[in-house]
Order: structure tokens, then sequence, then C-alpha cells
């Protein structure tokens, strides 16, 4: 809460507020209905993406998937830690009987390739950085921020696939793990744990299937930056396709960092600082970036309390066996 406290008034210290009001309220806001119509096609193609790494665990459908992600999401929204992820694999446990650990392998799979997606955009516009000055008011170095990301990003991806294309020395390395460094009381359920988490990066094992999954993970940021460029009409400023899609990396890759539900500052300080970057003025930049992030908050948090209402869950509910949730 701190870091978002800090960065929103980093952001905000020099707006005008009449300036300000008035660009909120002379936007066109019928953009942001097509805006939200393809936001939710990302989702859904979250949700295809998402049966496509369970199939070696359990074929469940496209449709089936769809309010599971959508209350992950809602769950990231609201609550800390990204604990949305955590949810949607309970809920699906519930829903599905797919074990939690199997599951999270698979959302963090996603993760990973969504972090590798994200560079990849800051990187196809590694000129255009060099407008991130200290005079727009961006802090760091993003060359050096993206560099290290690829290394982490693509590091543990290179790890995954490798664990995937070799389970038997993968079982062998946890078994060796697990009987040297893990307390005795404790081996056979973190060796059940490991095993059902191996289990969920079976999607990984084929070249192909890969590929398929780095495909569509384009495909869903590429939808996504298509809301900015929807929400960008409503405004009055235009910028190119790629300073979004730059945008776009800069501040996904931002929200990884600690702050209060909602990504509150970690989204708006770097995209607020990319626009006054691109000459957008102050107050439309500001205007913009916060239109931007209530449309990206509201609809899917919205949609997923009504999918967490309707599956009769309540705040307080756990899986009927809660080991894995514990451990």
């Amino acid at each position: 809460m701190l870091i978002s406290v800090a960065l929103m008034y980093f952001s905000l210290r020099k707006l005008n507020l009449l300036e300000a009001w008035h660009t909120l309220q002379t936007a066109q806001y019928l953009w942001l209905i097509p805006g939200v119509a393809v936001y939710f096609v990302a989702v859904w193609v979250r949700a295809w993406r998402w049966h496509y790494l369970l199939r070696p665990l359990k074929q469940i459908s496209t449709r089936a998937m769809f309010p599971v992600v959508a209350i992950g999401y809602m769950g990231n929204n609201i609550y800390p830690y990204r604990a949305g992820e955590v949810l949607r694999a309970a809920v699906l446990k519930r829903r599905e009987g797919v074990p939690i650990s199997a599951s999270l392998a698979t959302i963090i799979v996603e993760r990973v390739f969504d972090g590798v997606v994200m560079l990849a955009f800051v990187f196809l516009n590694l000129n255009e950085l060099s407008k991130l000055t200290g005079s727009s008011g961006f802090i760091g170095d993003i060359r050096s921020l993206a560099i290290v990301g690829a290394v982490i990003f693509i590091g543990v991806l290179l790890v995954f696939l490798l664990a995937a294309m070799f389970p038997r020395v993968t079982r062998h390395l946890v078994d060796w793990v697990n009987g040297r460094l893990v307390p005795v009381k404790l081996r056979a359920k973190v060796e059940g744990l490991a095993y059902r988490f191996l289990d969920g990066l079976e999607a990984l094992r084929s070249p192909l299937d890969a590929l398929m999954i780095f495909f569509t993970s384009v495909i869903i940021w590429l939808l996504e930056t298509g809301k900015y460029w929807f929400v960008m009409h409503a405004f009055p400023f235009e910028v190119s396709f790629f300073a979004l899609m730059l945008m776009n990396g800069i501040v996904n890759l931002a929200t990884t960092i600690p702050s209060a539900p909602g990504y509150i500052g970690t989204f708006d300080a770097p995209g607020i600082a990319l626009l006054k970057a691109y000459n957008v003025p102050n107050a439309v930049a500001v205007g913009y970036t916060l239109v931007l992030h209530a449309a990206l908050w509201l609809p899917i948090t919205a949609l997923g309390l009504y999918y967490f209402t309707r599956e009769g869950l309540q705040w307080g509910i756990v899986p009927e066996d809660n080991s894995e949730v514990q451990a």
C-alpha cells in the first residue's frame, strides 16, 4: 500500500485538477464499449489457453473454464498477493477435481509466457525507450529492467521446458532434494505436491504445444492492446499502436511490483509517464490512464463476482481437502 501511495503521489503531484476534470468531462466514453468487448474476447482466449494447458490432466471445455478464469481475475483485483490465482485453482478443484498443485503449475506457466510476451512488446520498441527520460517523470532504467526481466522469465521458461521434456530426470532430482533437504515428516506431502506440479507441466512436452501456447499468449496481449487503442479514441490524443504495445508491456511488467490490490500505482505511474514521454498533456495522460485502469478493473471484477456468487461460494470457503492450500 505504501508503494501504491508513493507512486500515485509521484504521478499526480503536478496535476492541474481543473484540466483533469475537463478532460474527464469531455471524454467520449462510448469508445469504452468496443474496448471492453475486445477485452472479454481476450479473457475467452485466456480460458481457451488454460483449457489447452489442462488437457493432459483433464478435458474441460473453454465454456466451463471461462467463469473460473473470471473468478480468478476478480480475486487478483480485490485480494493482495495475486491471491486470485490460488482462488481459481481452488474453484477448479471444487468443480472438476483437478489437484490444486497441478493447476497452479499451469497458471505459473501462463504467467511465464505472459511475461515473455510483455518483454517482447518492450524489445520490439527499444528505440522508443530513449524517450523515457527524467523529464517525463519516469523512474528507473527500463532497458536494464527489461534485460533482467528477460533473463528471469526466459530462464524460468527453460527450466519448465526441460522439466516437462525430461520427466524421469526431474523426478529423480525432486526425490534427491526431498530426501536430503526436507524433514522426514514432510517428505511424503512435499513429494506428492511436487509430482502433481510436474503433472501440470505436461502440456510443455510437445514443442508444437509450447508454440501454440506462446502464439495464444501473443493473441491475448494484442487483443488487450486493442482495448488500449479503443479507449485512446475517447481522449484528444493519438499515438501509434506500437506505442500502446510498449505501454501495455511496461505497465504489466510493473504490476509485478508489490502494491495495493488492483495494481494501484504500479499500473498508473508508468502508464502516465510513458504517455507524457510521447508529449501527451499531463491532464490527458492522467485521465486516459485512470479511465483505462478502471475499464480494465471494473468489468472483469463485476463478472467474476457474478460467477463467484452463482457458484454458491462464500468469502471464507476452502476446498474440502485444503491440505494443498495450506502447504
